[in-house]
């Protein structure tokens, strides 16, 4: 226990209440600089520099102008093309989104029904004979490429259209089915708009 002596206690050194904010405004600066702003432009930059076409959106350009790109799907209506998947997004980049439809929801069998039965009669094919795909819609809904059986079974049709050999077509969707990455990771893929424009500059010669 202390016990005071009497003698005089030390006068009150005064506390400054003010807080010193020079060290921390100057450090959010030099971070929102560094993180937000020089970070990123040295991301941007250096993209651009080692990937300058996926850096720019891969897009595929026709005599100067863009038609596409070669991520994003695109719609198809004419039948000398051939058509990507189903999209839940209207194939707008900017609303890319899946249906969020559980496989029990009623919605979901009613709906591939019918554009199970759309497919088979715009193909000329049996309804069991249409690719999964051409009814359901990817998780982003723009899947830029289907399988080489999705791309088949439409081999028909566009050939018809464009007065071509089947032969023909089904030798294009050959030359532009893409293999799995290091022949491991994926599977075989075929880029609609890649293949859409090589039957233009076929008919184009």
């Amino acid at each position: 226990m202390n016990v005071h002596d009497g003698s005089p206690l030390p006068a009150a050194v005064p506390l400054d209440d003010r807080v010193p904010l020079r060290a921390p405004v100057l450090f959010a600066t030099l971070v929102l600089l560094g993180c937000g702003l020089l970070y990123s432009l040295a991301g941007t930059a250096l993209g651009r520099l080692l990937f300058p076409h996926q850096a720019t959106g891969s897009l595929v350009f026709v005599d100067g102008r863009a038609r596409g790109s070669a991520l994003v799907a695109q719609p198809f209506a004419d039948s000398r093309y051939f058509r990507p998947r189903p999209s839940a997004a209207g194939y707008d980049p900017m609303a890319a989104a899946g249906s969020n439809l559980a496989r029990s929801n009623p919605a979901l069998h009613e709906r591939i029904a019918a554009l199970t039965a759309e497919v088979a009669a715009r193909e000329g094919v049996a309804p069991a004979q249409v690719p999964p795909e051409l009814v359901t819609r990817s998780g982003s809904g723009l899947d830029p490429h289907l399988s080489p059986e999705a791309a088949r079974v439409q081999v028909a049709r566009v050939a018809r259209a464009r007065g071509l050999a089947p032969a023909q077509v089904a030798a294009l969707v050959a030359e532009h089915t893409e293999e799995p990455a290091l022949g491991l990771f994926g599977r075989p893929r075929v880029n609609v708009l890649e293949l859409n424009l090589a039957l233009d500059r076929r008919e184009a010669r």
